[in-house]
């Protein structure tokens, strides 16, 4: 099964980031969060990847291009019989990975649709470059399989971006809540798709966020299935620096691989 991530965006609000490099490249503990998201898939066994490509994808490129050599003790031998030997393993060994060059300025839902030629199974994944999660990727499946739709988009409760506090008639501060988790769901990004979901996207300036995704929940297309566990996007700097302080200090609930 084919796994989808739009790496595109400029993330403009990470850019003392991504001035010079595309936001999927920027890293968490020493790697790109792009490969936390891979690692997280593939933990469940899906190692079948699609990158769709577009500010500064040249770099992307280049990291898969020099992954052997970099990841990997080698032996190169030079002149006319130019060959390198390879010692060891890593654990990527066997992931596949196409890397489609989506346009520079074309939005989510036209980066979907112009990677339509490489999804050749009725179901499909589907998220972005930015956020790690725990998700259980095998449950997720399980309920889209179950359900019969055309779409599934996983779902968290977001955590208030401010503390709140809990007031007495006198205006007495009775509790603080540093950034409670809120009432209602957010969109974790994490998709199940069938491919009757292309249908749903037109040209370059689609947004996948908007009418696709409308429409297939006016149409009752689109379930949501609810993740209590964690989730984290990376928009800003200082969320950068979030990710890396609970990789480095051993609480990144995210890697569930070994």
């Amino acid at each position: 099964m084919k796994v989808v991530i739009l790496c595109g965006g400029y993330g403009t609000r990470l850019r003392e980031e991504t001035e010079f490099r595309p936001k999927p490249m920027v890293e968490v503990g020493g790697r790109p969060v792009l490969w936390h998201i891979m690692k997280l898939y593939a933990h469940y066994g899906l190692r079948d990847f699609v990158l769709c490509l577009g500010y500064r994808g040249d770099m992307i490129k280049e990291y898969f291009l020099n992954y052997e050599a970099v990841n990997n003790d080698f032996t190169i031998c030079l002149g006319a019989q130019n060959h390198i030997t390879y010692h060891g393993a890593h654990a990527e060994q066997d992931f596949h990975v196409t890397l489609a060059d989506t346009g520079l300025d074309t939005l989510t839902g036209g980066r979907i649709k112009r990677i339509e030629k490489y999804i050749d199974d009725n179901t499909f994944m589907v998220t972005y470059g930015d956020g790690v999660s725990d998700i259980n990727m095998r449950a997720l499946l399980e309920f889209h399989r179950a359900h019969g739709r055309l779409a599934t988009m996983s779902t968290v409760r977001p955590l208030s971006r401010y503390g709140l506090l809990d007031l007495a008639e006198d205006g007495q501060v009775v509790r603080f809540q540093e950034k409670p988790i809120t009432e209602g769901w957010a969109s974790a990004g994490f998709f199940v798709l069938q491919r009757g979901v292309f249908d749903y996207l037109t040209g370059d300036d689609c947004v996948w966020e908007r009418e696709p995704l409308e429409r297939l929940a006016r149409e009752g297309q689109l379930m949501a299935y609810r993740h209590s566990g964690f989730f984290f996007a990376m928009d800003t700097y200082r969320e950068y620096k979030y990710l890396n302080e609970l990789w480095n200090t051993g609480q990144a609930q995210w890697k569930v691989w070994e």
